[in-house]
């Protein structure tokens, strides 16, 4: 049996496609079939090199995704071959397994504890959710990194409630998924930002109440303008550019304003604020994914949003084959996709 991955051989270049052997499984290891794989905007900056340099090339990517258990390494309990599970970035309960690394002949490649731009991956037991037969494996993928963040910011972090005032800045998977579940709170305002009339209109779909169109509007005076002068109880920032995360923050209200920045930018670039801002009481936090701890929130938020009538679907706008992916990363990177999906069986 061979493994077919797509490896992150040079920085700003296309993944080059490899063959390994499948390495005995160490403690704590699964070995999974990989079904769907999506593509998140932190992989394409690790791609290119936005995140500085990179001591670990060779390496497989890839965060997030669903499959099936072939095998099990010793001590893991979490779950058995046949199982259906997704595979999330986020640290869950279980083992972390030992270090994974594969073989391309004489080749060493580095993998860490979960990978999935491949269509076999040994994954750590603590980075994998058990899901059940009756959830599409396709819409599965979508909860190992985007939705699970944009709810978990909302759910934990956030905490709307139904008089809630909230601005979500870029609807792409983690934007739509925030809009998704503030909608799910009823929030009494729910403003999104896009400079795409497409992702715009998709947002007014999951329950957006107003949309403001970046490229032709001031975005910090439309949302005064609806707000009345005071700004938002909660901004979300899922671009991950400076001056969207400025605009944000200055977004929210005073006495208590809350910017949550989601966004990932380059290595070094920093953002300015006016420090009189937190004066007034403005505050503004990082996310690492949502606050969610998975084997708790994803289960959860399976639950909640395949039974709301919501089309998850419709936030996948294309469908790749595993040898595409060079393709479905451009198309991301130009922002010329919403949420794309891989296909690791084709």
């Amino acid at each position: 049996m061979k493994i077919n991955a797509f490896v992150l051989v040079e920085l700003g270049k296309p993944l080059v496609h490899m063959e390994f052997a499948v390495p005995p499984l160490a403690s704590g290891q699964v070995l999974v079939k990989i079904c769907f794989t999506g593509i998140c905007r932190s992989q394409i900056n690790e791609i290119q090199g936005f995140k500085g340099n990179d001591p670990y090339l060779p390496h497989t990517l890839g965060h997030e995704g669903s499959g099936i258990v072939v095998d099990c390494g010793s001590g893991v309990t979490k779950v058995k071959p046949g199982d259906r599970v997704i595979a999330t970035w986020i640290r869950g309960d279980g083992l972390d397994g030992a270090p994974i690394f594969y073989w391309c002949g004489e080749k060493k490649v580095n993998s860490g504890p979960i990978s999935t731009f491949m269509d076999y991956a040994i994954i750590a037991e603590n980075r994998l959710v058990p899901i059940s037969s009756d959830i599409s494996m396709r819409e599965a993928a979508l909860f190992g990194c985007a939705i699970p963040t944009g709810a978990g910011i909302v759910f934990n972090e956030a905490k709307v409630h139904p008089q809630s005032t909230v601005a979500i800045f870029g609807v792409g998977g983690i934007g739509a998924s925030a809009v998704l579940a503030a909608n799910f709170e009823r929030v009494g305002q729910l403003i999104a930002i896009d400079r795409e009339e497409s992702k715009l209109a998709f947002a007014k779909e999951l329950g957006a109440t107003h949309t403001i169109d970046a490229k032709s509007e001031d975005v910090l005076q439309s949302i005064l303008k609806m707000t009345d002068g005071k700004g938002v109880d909660f901004a979300i920032e899922a671009v991950g550019q400076k001056s969207v995360m400025q605009t944000a923050f200055k977004s929210v209200k005073d006495r208590g304003g809350l910017c949550i920045l989601a966004g990932n930018v380059s290595k070094g670039i920093c953002i300015e604020c006016d420090p009189f801002d937190f004066i007034k009481g403005k505050k503004m936090i990082g996310s690492w994914g949502g606050g969610v701890q998975p084997d708790r929130d994803i289960p959860k938020f399976l639950d909640r949003f395949f039974t709301t009538g919501k089309k998850l679907e419709s936030f996948i706008s294309h469908v790749l084959p595993l040898g595409s992916i060079n393709e479905a990363i451009h198309l991301m990177d130009q922002q010329k996709a919403a949420r794309i999906l891989i296909d690791c069986g084709n």
